[in-house]
């Protein structure tokens, strides 16, 4: 867990979940029930709707999670930011990184927000499977970590485990929820033969873990081929 200098008076809670969704190809209706049982604050989405009638499906995914639509879509290359009312957004805006021809255009989304008094910038992303391609990537998305205005928030399906090039890149500087918190060891990818832990939530150093689960649950298991990861913080 990492401290803060703020009492608990003025602290608020923030409950986070990172997730891909794959596409919505598997179980819909496990995933909208995995989902709101965990009865999160935020949903950082990888793999959410990208192309034909994105708005019109980003929505609807929001509507089925009982969030709404904060940014992403097609702009971030289906990286989605969802949120209950309890968050307020401020300003929002997407990232895209250099196309490599016969690779897929990918991307990043972030949005200013705040619970109460405490603001944060919550962003997501979803590296290449590319090792060739995913370090310059990395770079591109602590860029737009580092000048964010606020502490930032941020969960991301990196392709790769921690010892990786790209997953230091992101990570530097910030505090990884599940080394916080004594999740390191559980493997987020794949559902059905779990052996990696390529999903993260990083977090300012201001901000504190107060818990870190990789939610593994029937539901979970049939609806995509990633776990979703969930953490609790304190601003």
């Amino acid at each position: 867990m990492t401290g803060t200098s703020d009492d608990d008076t003025s602290a608020v809670r923030l409950r986070v979940l990172s997730y891909n969704v794959h596409g919505q190809r598997d179980d819909v209706d496990a995933l909208a029930a995995a989902v709101r049982e965990v009865a999160p604050d935020v949903v950082i989405v990888q793999e959410g709707p990208r192309r034909f009638r994105w708005r019109y499906r980003c929505a609807a995914l929001a509507h089925r999670l009982g969030l709404v639509v904060a940014a992403g879509g097609l702009p971030a290359l289906g990286n989605l930011l969802l949120t209950s009312l309890r968050v307020r957004v401020y300003r929002t805006w997407c990232r895209q990184y250099p196309l490599t021809p016969g690779r897929h255009l990918r991307g990043a989304a972030f949005a200013e927000c705040a619970v109460g008094r405490r603001r944060f910038t919550l962003a997501g992303s979803h590296l290449s499977t590319d090792p060739a391609e995913r370090p310059g990537q990395a770079v591109l998305f602590k860029q737009e970590l580092a000048s964010a205005p606020e502490p930032v928030v941020v969960g991301a399906d990196l392709n790769e485990g921690s010892g990786g090039a790209a997953w230091r890149t992101v990570a530097d500087g910030l505090t990884d929820a599940a080394v916080a918190a004594g999740g390191a060891e559980r493997p987020t990818f794949s559902c059905a033969n779990p052996r990696n832990r390529i999903d993260a939530i990083f977090v300012d150093p201001r901000i504190s873990v107060l818990r870190y689960e990789v939610v593994d649950t029937e539901q979970t298991r049939r609806a995509s081929d990633h776990f979703p990861i969930m953490a609790d913080l304190r601003l």
